[in-house]
């Protein structure tokens, strides 16, 4: 429950509580805060339970933290009837991102060795360089400048 309160953060709780209630009335404030914490439990695991009852059998596996996006997210991502790690597995990113540098700078995609991917950086590009100009230019006119 308090996972991310750390030392210094409790000590601070615990001086000023007893700056406010006084050393005296401490343990009476913590047992109801403790009473009042156990109530809203109790409340919630039955408000649970009913609505688990009312669902009905076909929802007997129904987990309220699926509710949450990020839960549902992760839990459909690792089902294997969905067969998403088969097209995460099948889309290599560095061949398309070197098929449409190829096709920008006008090479063949299919040449082996193109001069803007070193091998020993393991088939990284390097934006840095550019790319060596074409023996061809546009024709120059004159007129449309």
């Amino acid at each position: 429950m308090f996972n991310d309160i750390g030392a210094l953060e409790l000590v601070t709780i615990i001086v000023l509580a007893v700056l406010v209630f006084g050393p005296d009335k401490l343990p009476k404030v913590i047992q109801d805060v403790m009473r009042t914490v156990r109530k809203i439990r109790e409340f919630s695991e039955s408000a649970k339970q009913d609505i688990r009852q009312e669902l009905g059998p076909e929802f007997k596996d129904f987990e309220f933290e699926d509710l949450n996006p990020k839960t549902f997210i992760r839990k459909q991502l690792d089902n294997e009837d969905l067969g998403i790690k088969e097209i995460r597995n099948g889309f290599d990113l560095k061949k398309e991102m070197a098929e449409v540098t190829d096709a920008v700078h006008g090479r063949d995609s299919d040449s082996s060795a193109s001069p803007s991917v070193s091998p020993s950086s393991g088939d990284r590009v390097d934006m840095s360089k550019r790319p060596e100009p074409a023996d061809h230019r546009p024709p120059f006119d004159a007129d449309a400048t």
